[in-house]
């Protein structure tokens, strides 16, 4: 029987990952008729489609979903496996990803991770922002950031941050023309900022709690965004009231920017968590990252 040629495999698991001969050739360093030529090639070796192309995507048969099902982990291992020999250099290799959300990027992950960047040159990090949630363990992340009670439970949570507090905020001119909202449902008579959320689709319904008790607040006003750094600037243009983590909105509310209001009606919560899966072993670099990210205080997971 011929040996196979595990480089097509690895191109198949590739193009199949990404689901774009493009994307998979960068990802490979290869040229995309090289990559064409080598799933062509496994395709006939083993006499089946493995891949279905259209001129917007491309996608696994069953076959091939088979086929990735069967091996796709495996390359993974082997991945693993090589990261970890870099426990026998001088000093830790290697790239992490992390996917997260810019506002943590900047206050929390860049501060904290710049000096152990310094410390080992050898260590690469890529950030992926993005507010909707990815599944790490398909789009082949080390870990990504969320708030802590957003975690699954089948995931490590590490806290790199402390626990944070909702905030409603407005510009000083706005509520020079408006009446300050003392319950959260006076909202639902001002002009407010909204949010689509990135995984339902549906417009984020304003939740607070006060002495046990729980209200929701449907909101409306001139403006949706996804993001909440817009959000950030239409409050500050005075167009309506946002509601924002805490520590988005701080240097305005301390300069007197933006006005906080309701704040008795916001408890606080879990901040940001670092997670990743608890079956992958990780390696040297990866866990250098942890130890840097890692809430001063927190234990160990």
């Amino acid at each position: 029987m011929p040996r196979r040629n595990f480089n097509d495999l690895l191109a198949f698991v590739t193009v199949a990952r990404e689901g774009s001969f493009t994307r998979a050739a960068g990802t490979l360093g290869v040229t995309q008729s090289a990559l064409s030529q080598a799933i062509r090639g496994l395709e006939e070796g083993l006499q089946i489609r493995l891949l279905t192309r259209t001129t917007r995507s491309v996608a696994p048969t069953s076959a091939g979903e088979r086929l990735m099902k069967a091996i796709g982990h495996r390359f993974e291992e082997i991945e693993a496996e090589l990261d970890a020999l870099t426990e026998l250099r001088d000093k830790p290799a290697g790239t992490v990803r992390i996917t997260c959300g810019d506002n943590v990027l900047h206050t929390v992950l860049l501060p904290k991770l710049a000096p152990l960047l310094r410390e080992y040159p050898e260590i690469k990090l890529e950030f992926d922002v993005n507010y909707s949630f990815r599944d790490i363990v398909a789009d082949r992340f080390d870990a990504g950031v969320r708030m802590g009670n957003t975690i699954d439970n089948d995931m490590i949570a590490v806290p790199i941050g402390p626990p944070l507090q909702m905030a409603v905020v407005a510009s000083a001119g706005y509520f020079a023309a408006n009446p300050i909202p003392k319950t959260p449902a006076d909202l639902t008579s001002h002009q407010c900022i909204n949010q689509r959320m990135p995984t339902s689709g549906g417009l984020y319904v304003w939740d607070f709690e006060k002495r046990g008790r729980k209200m929701n607040v449907r909101v409306d006003g001139p403006l949706i965004f996804n993001t909440s750094a817009p959000q950030v600037d239409a409050a500050l243009a005075g167009l309506g009231i946002s509601l924002l983590p805490e520590d988005e909105l701080m240097p305005h509310i301390a300069s007197g920017r933006l006005v906080r209001v309701l704040q008795d009606w916001c408890p606080k919560f879990a901040g940001y968590h670092l997670y990743y899966p608890s079956k992958r072993q990780p390696s040297p670099a990866f866990s250098l990252v942890v130890k840097a990210l890692r809430l001063s205080g927190s234990r160990a997971a």
